[in-house]
């Protein structure tokens, strides 16, 4: 539903994105998510951020909070629409981990984003994701601009089973967006390649344990570990296992553990979680 707060906020009469949904309207989620999505429409922002927090405000919280449980650590959110608040801000890193986290949990609403149009109110919009026209396997995300932080976007490819993400901010142009977006993509492609280095289910280490019948456990990835190098590189990788330990008994199959840290030299590369083999 089209309240007043998105009518008045986010819809025409605001002068930005908008879906043009009218005052007090009913409005499918699945409309309004494709409103957000392609169309960047302010006014659907902010009334799924109503419907799923009761106000945008008590929406905002529900963003900080889970943003904290993927890993995002120079980011806070206080509305839904990415409109102007000096009390909003991210970084590239963290909107990476955004998209990195949107693509690995929602298959089923990723696709949405390459849609190519939406058309709403007999209003048909394109989608303003500039990659998606480029021939580079680009199925994704989401761009905008605001005088503080200048011309942005988030984007991502494949090519030859290999996915992409990129984030570029701080672009005089639009123009200029899309085009130093699309070569940060190619050269990425170009440049590095993926090297495995544990397979799916694979015991990767150890853990210790106090007081049952054995005194380690297995440690698995639920997937494939494996990460992007530069191509031919011979960089030493160094790797950790993390974890509060002994662990102590009962231990559950498939539960989490532990973390499996991936460094070159200073640089953190992979955090992921490790779960127990077995029961102990």
């Amino acid at each position: 539903m089209a309240v007043d707060q998105a009518w008045r906020d986010g819809g025409a009469a605001s002068g930005g994105s908008t879906m043009f949904a009218e005052l007090n309207s009913k409005v499918k989620v699945s409309d309004l998510l494709r409103s957000v999505i392609i169309q960047s429409g302010n006014d659907a922002a902010i009334a799924l951020a109503e419907g799923l927090g009761g106000t945008e405000a008590q929406f905002a919280s529900m963003m900080n909070k889970l943003a904290k449980e993927i890993g995002l650590t120079n980011s806070h959110f206080v509305n839904a629409t990415g409109l102007p608040d000096p009390n909003q801000y991210s970084t590239a890193r963290d909107l990476a981990t955004v998209a990195r986290f949107l693509i690995a949990q929602f298959p089923e609403y990723y696709p949405m984003f390459s849609e190519p149009e939406f058309t709403w109110n007999k209003i048909r919009q394109q989608n303003r994701n500039p990659l998606l026209t480029m021939d580079i396997g680009a199925d994704g995300l989401k761009n905008g601009n605001i005088d503080e932080s200048g011309f942005g976007l988030v984007g991502s490819a494949v090519q030859n089973g290999q996915r992409l993400i990129v984030v570029v901010n701080g672009i005089k142009t639009a123009r200029d967006r899309a085009t130093e977006a699309r070569k940060l993509l190619e050269w990425g492609f170009r440049a590095f390649e993926k090297r495995q280095l544990f397979a799916a289910g694979e015991t990767v280490g150890e853990a210790s344990v106090y007081g049952g019948e054995k005194g380690r456990v297995g440690l698995r990835s639920k997937s494939t570990v494996s990460l992007l190098l530069p191509r031919g590189s011979t960089e030493r990788l160094a790797a950790r296992i993390i974890y509060r330990g002994p662990l102590t008994v009962p231990v559950q199959e498939g539960a989490e553990v532990a973390r499996l840290v991936v460094t070159r030299g200073d640089i953190k590369t992979l955090d992921l979680p490790l779960y127990a083999a077995e029961s102990v």
